[in-house]
């Protein structure tokens, strides 16, 4: 099973989902990691009815970065802003499927964080969030 999500992961990596930038963002942040270098953007579009139609991300880093930007961008389209403030830490590691340790976590929470931060418009110095409290 394991193979199966390292797949996934790699296919992610390889072939991103929702990869760009939007033309004209409602919502938008970029937050970097500074325990890699990884570096990733969020823009959503977010129409009348506060539903995510549109998003897109970029940046750069790792495997576990980039793939997991490209499943919670896949996750969070056609949701509202309030479905998508309730995704946490436990749905994306249940998307990437494999065991994950702490120096990888930021990581794989990097794409998390900054959507988060982007629809609750904070900026670094507001956020104060443990991995843990996701």
């Amino acid at each position: 099973m394991d193979d199966f999500y390292r797949e996934n992961i790699l296919d992610h990596y390889r072939h991103p989902r929702h990869a760009g930038k939007l033309e004209h963002p409602t919502h938008s942040h970029e937050e970097h990691n500074p325990l890699c270098g990884d570096v990733l953007r969020i823009d959503l579009h977010v129409n009348e009815s506060q539903v995510i139609d549109d998003v897109a991300f970029s940046g750069k880093g790792c495997a576990i970065s980039q793939a997991s930007a490209s499943m919670l961008t896949e996750m969070i389209i056609g949701k509202t802003t309030d479905e998508a403030k309730q995704i946490g830490k436990e749905d994306i590691l249940e998307a990437l499927g494999i065991e994950i340790g702490p120096v990888r976590l930021k990581c794989a929470l990097l794409s998390l964080k900054t959507l988060k931060m982007g629809l609750y418009g904070l900026s670094e110095s507001d956020w104060q969030k443990d991995d843990d409290e996701w």
